[in-house]
């Protein structure tokens, strides 16, 4: 990876702390302008047909949709949501989402990224979201640099 661009390790610190590490989003990978997160399936999560909840998938890519473009900005800066918006293509019933986003284009300190979300079971998986974020980039808080 870049020297110039922020490690993978920050989007491990970054996940720990508030409602990504509460929520149990867990880093499965990251590189320069990509990133993949996922969530176990709990019952706490779902809404009452038993799928994951509408939100849960909206924060998850949101979630991703932050790791990717901020992986590939300097060190020192981080993406944040301006808009997202998500579209919810099947259920979700799974035994884990998977969210695996991309930085589609960046443009001084506003980025677009693109998440395709997956409902996952040990045999297959279902693209259940699919979701465009609008990032703007800003300086990390010092207890991150």
């Amino acid at each position: 990876m870049n020297n110039a661009l922020n490690p993978p390790s920050l989007a491990e610190a970054v996940n720990a702390k508030g409602f990504s590490g509460a929520a149990g989003f867990r880093v499965v990978a990251v590189g320069p302008g990509s990133a993949e997160v996922s969530l176990p399936r709990r019952p706490d999560l779902l809404q009452f047909f038993g799928h994951f909840h509408g939100g849960v998938i909206t924060a998850l890519a949101d979630q991703a949709a932050g790791i990717a473009v901020t992986s590939g900005l300097p060190k020192g800066r981080i993406g944040v949501t301006v808009e997202i918006k998500v579209n919810f293509l099947a259920p979700a019933g799974g035994s884990e989402l998977v969210a695996r986003a991309k930085t589609l284009k960046m443009s001084g300190s506003i980025g677009v990224a693109t998440v395709e979300v997956f409902s996952k079971n040990e045999a297959s998986e279902t693209l259940c979201a699919f979701c465009t974020a609008t990032m703007r980039a800003l300086d990390l808080p010092a207890e991150f640099r």
